[in-house]
């Protein structure tokens, strides 16, 4: 467990610190990233929030307020408290055009920076838990590496850094929307500032 908690936060630090962003569009107070390498893309959505870090650290780490802002998850509970610092979720997410619904079994680890100039880390990825198989009515998928960053800014305010290496559990969510011909992403960036402030 210690192992798969460190590179948990190690894969998300080693995606953030990547070269090579391109960014795809920009609003107010969001910008959107993406990443292509080989066949793997990754997204990175930026949001400007007028709360303070540790407050967006608080409610962003605890997946079962996922719900009020991101219409992916339909449920969220806690399989497991692993640690003060790690948690064990089964989320589901609603059926895309054509498919069952999914669900996912993800370790969520959250760090508190150790200096100053140092972000605030929500890491997800997922794990496999024997008392929770793969259930017929679902699709389960997978979540490589993904996860939460956020600086501070000032004592008010902080950027919120979302991370996601897309496989296929999470393409159909995504697709429509880096061709341009849905907003999800930008949707949901807008809902989650708005929960956060």
């Amino acid at each position: 467990q210690a192992y798969l908690s460190y590179s948990n936060i190690s894969a998300l630090t080693h995606l953030a610190a990547k070269s090579g962003w391109d960014i795809t569009k920009t609003m107010d107070n969001v910008k959107i990233w993406t990443h292509e390498e080989g066949a793997g893309l990754s997204f990175k959505v930026e949001m400007q929030v007028k709360v303070p870090s540790h407050v967006a650290f608080s409610l962003l780490s605890d997946f079962r307020l996922r719900q009020h802002w991101d219409r992916h998850f339909l449920t969220c509970e806690v399989l497991q408290a692993v640690s003060e610092e790690e948690k064990i979720y089964h989320v589901t997410a609603p059926p895309t055009a054509g498919h069952k619904p999914r669900d996912f079994v993800i370790l969520v680890s959250r760090r508190q920076p150790c200096r100053p100039q140092e972000p605030y880390t929500v890491a997800v990825r997922s794990v496999t838990l024997r008392a929770v198989p793969p259930r017929p009515e679902f699709c389960r998928s997978e979540i490589l590496c993904a996860g939460f960053q956020i600086h501070s800014k000032d004592s008010s305010s902080c950027t919120v850094c979302y991370f996601n290496q897309v496989t296929p559990g999470v393409t159909p969510y995504l697709t429509a929307n880096l061709t341009g011909s849905s907003k999800s992403i930008e949707d949901t960036a807008l809902e989650c500032i708005k929960f956060l402030e």
